[in-house]
């Protein structure tokens, strides 16, 4: 498995910048896929440098770099304190985590990630883990169904998805991205492409599956505990349900947004943003590697 077919790291010059490198420096590769943004950071480390990179994908972990300046740990990165710790790693540098799926994830039909193909209900980024897209599909109670559609797919008739989940679960089972099809395309919205519903659909599934928004949040909590002052956290964002939280994060130091000041007046983020406004890809970026299209880049050092 060659990393570059693995996926192609994006907005990679953008965000390797704006980690704001020190050669000696310690870093953190927080989701390492294909190892693109890895090896980006490796060519930039004298031999005092370090980097460490998560990644619960097995898949991922084959694309492992032999260097002795760097160490993958087989992960997900809501784990980062619990082994720095372990590791004696007092103090990071600067954490970069790019987000989502990999074009990897995607192109393996039978994960089950993508409704072009035909495949077990799956979506699992951790193989290990005892809940995939099928138990959730067939085991969840109609109100949670409909949580999940609502929440992590921003479905606007997700009581009726649900509501049709449930019954042909019933009738046919729901064992393939092919049964799932099936019922979202007979609850289409008229003025939705199906495409765009689909994709909300196999979304918010992802999303519960990989628990992937409560992960984000227990990571960013840690990164601001791991990071030295004016170390800096770089994160590419996919869609708002990711970015909604670490442009919140960035600019208040919580998830509600809400900004503190003490007794003086004075504002208590811990946090210097660095990009007012995210990046985001050129025009020949997209034309080259189209799934980069709705990606973010944000930056913010801790202060």
């Amino acid at each position: 498995m060659k990393a570059i077919t693995y996926h192609i790291p994006v907005l990679l010059q953008e965000s390797i910048a704006g980690l704001n490198l020190s050669p000696s420096g310690t870093y953190i590769d927080a989701t390492f896929g294909g190892g693109g943004h890895s090896r980006t950071i490796l060519n930039a480390l004298d031999k005092k440098g370090h980097l460490y990179a998560f990644d619960q994908d097995e898949d991922a972990v084959r694309n492992d770099i032999n260097d002795r300046r760097f160490l993958l740990i087989p992960h997900n990165y809501s784990f980062l304190k619990n082994y720095t710790e372990y590791l004696d790693i007092n103090s990071v540098d600067g954490i970069i985590a790019d987000l989502g799926i990999s074009s990897h994830q995607v192109d393996m039909a039978e994960r089950g990630f993508s409704y072009r193909y035909d495949a077990p209900l799956d979506m699992r980024m951790d193989k290990t883990n005892p809940i995939s897209a099928y138990e959730l599909l067939n085991e969840s109670t109609e109100e949670e169904l409909r949580n999940i559609f609502s929440n992590y797919g921003e479905i606007t008739n997700s009581n009726t998805l649900a509501r049709e989940v449930v019954l042909a679960r019933t009738i046919l089972g729901m064992r393939t991205t092919a049964h799932l099809m099936a019922v979202a395309e007979k609850v289409l919205p008229h003025n939705l492409p199906l495409k765009k519903y689909l994709g909300q659909v196999f979304q918010a599934i992802r999303i519960a599956v990989n628990d992937e928004i409560n992960n984000l949040q227990k990571f960013l909590l840690q990164s601001l505990d791991v990071l030295n002052p004016g170390g800096r956290l770089v994160v590419i964002t996919y869609h708002s349900l990711e970015d909604r939280p670490v442009k919140d994060f960035f600019s208040s130091g919580n998830f509600l947004g809400l900004k503190h000041k003490d007794l003086h007046g004075n504002d208590n983020n811990p946090w210097k943003v660095i990009t007012k406004k995210p990046l985001i890809p050129t025009d020949e970026e997209i034309n080259f590697n189209p799934r980069a299209r709705s990606a973010k880049l944000r930056i913010a050092e801790k202060k």
